[in-house]
Formats: structure tokens, C-alpha cells, sequence
């Protein structure tokens, strides 16, 4: 069997490209098994994994949810607003009182970027990111990529457009990096204040004129507006910024083309995308979600086989 290079799944940063193809390959097998009259395999029925999610969740924690149960995994979930943490205790000290009770694999999201690597480096247990601040959200890249391919084929010299909310986003970072690795042409269409810094160091190319990136790209992946996360007004108000950078029936008709149409979620409807796009034949905004679970099944199961279980092959 084909192993994944990486221990854990900190980042799509550490991975390699062979890591992406097995997942998706992987993915693929899981899909058709998520689509059976019996969903699921008891291929990790002596594994127990913990969902930590430290922020507010719904489409990714039942997503992992959904791909542990699946997979026939004991699944334990927990809520830091109900937990020690209120009362001062630390990550790793709640974590290793989590790991004393056996668990073998953690799920974290964390507001603080860099948290699954620290978990990693002072826990004996298998680490996956689902999600750390605005750094990387490595599963919703590679569902996003994933969907990808199975619309454009190999993504080598696609174009792929990312608008929106680019600075806060753990999401973009997460998708640049799977690109490139894939191959594909980057660009971003965003407000300038909105622009990382030194964002073109990473192969993305500007366009902020949302006509011309649109005619441009093959396929667009639409990005919330983080508010949560923003100290400072970014933008004058949201009518501004759908008008100049919302997904709208007259841009798409402006450009005369089709493209695939994405977003991870949760979406704003009438600031950066309009429900009439949401539910057009371009979108694949529910095949996104249905391969989320198929992805994190393949990222569990692949992660699991490099541990010391007997993991059964299905």
C-alpha cells in the first residue's frame, strides 16, 4: 500500500504532490463506498479520534464527524466553552489529559495559527489541521482541489481565480499551496487592502478588475468576508464590495463563458455571491461538500495506516 510522507496533516505546505494524488485516489475509492445503501466500513474500529474545535464549526466538524463514523472510529467531541480551558488550562495540558484516556488521533481547530504543529512536536498522537487562525485549512483545499479535478481533470495549466476576503483566509493560503503543487495558474481579485503582503512570492498573480480575471479563469472560488477577524473597517460597506467584487448575474453574463463556481462556506449571499449563482448549473458548492467527507475519509484512513493498528483495506 502507498503511504503518505507526512505523519501528520499540518498544512498542505508539507505535503508533496504524490501526497495530494494518493488522497484523491483514496478519496475516490471512499466516495463510492459513501454513495452505497450501507455507508459504512469498520476499517477503524479500534481507533478512537477526538474532535477539539476551539472556534465555532458546522460544515467541517460534521464533516470529520461524518468521515470518523464512516470509517467505524469511536468519535469523542469536545467544546472548549464547556471544558478546563475556561478556566486557564493550557493546550497541551488539555490535550494530554485527553490523550490519558487513549485517544489516538486529534482533529484541532484553533484560533491561534501554528497550534496542530506545537500539538504535534508535544503529544504522541496523530494530528490533523482543521483549521489554525488565518493560517491553513489543509482539508478544505484539498476538497476544493479534489472537486476540482473531477470537473477539469488535471489541474496542470488551468486557471484557477480566487476572490475575495484573501487576507484572513486560511482557506486561500491552503488552496495557493495545493495549486501550485498541481500545477495550475493562480490569480487573486480582491480589494488592495485586502492583499497579503508579498502574496506574488508564492507564484499568484493581481487582477482587480473582476471582469477581466473572470474572463480569465476556468473555474472561481468565491471566499467569505472575515469579519470575525478583522480589527479595522477593510472596505467602506458590503453594498461597495458587491458591487465592485461580489458574484452576480451581470458579471457572469458579462464574460459569456461558463466556469465552475466554488465556495468552502459559510456563504454570505448578496455580498460576495448572489443566491441566484449559488444555485446555478456552474456552482459545485454542494459536490464541494459532499467531497469533503470522502477527503477526510481518505486523510483519516491514510494517516491511521501509518500508525501501529491494524487497519483493515477496503
Amino acid at each position: 500500500m502507498d503511504k503518505l510522507s507526512v505523519d501528520h496533516l499540518l498544512g498542505i505546505k508539507s505535503l508533496k504532490k504524490s501526497d495530494i494524488n494518493l488522497i484523491f485516489k483514496t478519496a475516490l475509492h471512499f466516495k463510492e463506498i459513501i454513495n452505497r445503501p450501507i455507508k459504512k466500513v469498520p476499517t477503524l474500529r479500534d481507533i478512537t479520534i477526538a474532535n477539539l474545535f476551539f472556534e465555532n464549526s458546522t460544515r467541517t466538524k460534521i464533516s470529520f464527524e461524518l468521515a470518523q463514523k464512516r470509517l467505524g472510529a469511536d468519535v469523542v467531541n469536545f467544546s472548549s466553552s464547556s471544558s478546563s480551558v475556561k478556566k486557564g488550562e493550557s493546550l497541551t495540558d488539555t490535550v494530554n489529559n485527553i490523550l490519558a484516556m487513549k485517544v489516538d488521533m486529534i482533529v484541532l481547530r484553533h484560533p491561534n495559527p501554528g497550534s496542530p504543529l506545537l500539538l504535534s512536536k508535544n503529544t504522541n498522537s496523530c494530528i490533523i489541521n482543521a483549521g489554525d487562525g488565518a493560517h491553513e485549512h489543509p482539508t478544505q483545499a484539498l476538497l476544493d482541489c479534489f472537486s476540482l479535478t473531477e470537473n477539469l481533470g488535471d489541474l496542470k495549466d488551468k486557471n484557477i481565480l480566487i476572490v475575495g476576503d484573501i487576507l484572513h483566509s486560511r482557506v486561500a493560503l491552503s488552496n495557493i499551496y495545493a495549486l501550485n503543487l498541481l500545477g495550475a495558474n493562480i490569480k487573486i481579485s480582491c480589494p488592495l487592502s485586502l492583499i497579503p503582503r508579498e502574496i506574488e512570492s508564492l507564484d499568484v498573480k493581481i487582477e482587480r478588475d473582476i471582469i477581466k480575471a473572470l474572463k480569465w479563469c476556468d473555474a472561481v472560488n468565491v471566499l467569505r468576508v472575515q469579519k470575525e477577524r478583522m480589527e479595522k473597517s477593510y472596505f467602506p460597506n458590503d453594498r461597495e464590495y458587491s458591487m465592485l467584487y461580489g458574484l452576480d448575474t451581470t458579471k457572469i453574463n458579462n464574460i459569456k463563458k461558463d466556469i465552475l463556481i466554488l465556495h468552502p462556506g459559510p456563504i454570505n449571499r448578496g455580498v460576495e455571491i448572489t443566491s441566484e449563482i449559488v444555485e446555478s448549473n456552474n456552482s459545485i458548492i454542494l459536490d464541494q461538500v459532499e467531497n469533503g467527507v470522502a477527503i477526510r475519509m481518505a486523510v483519516i484512513y491514510l494517516l491511521a495506516s501509518k500508525m501501529n493498528f491494524s487497519i483493515s483495506e477496503q
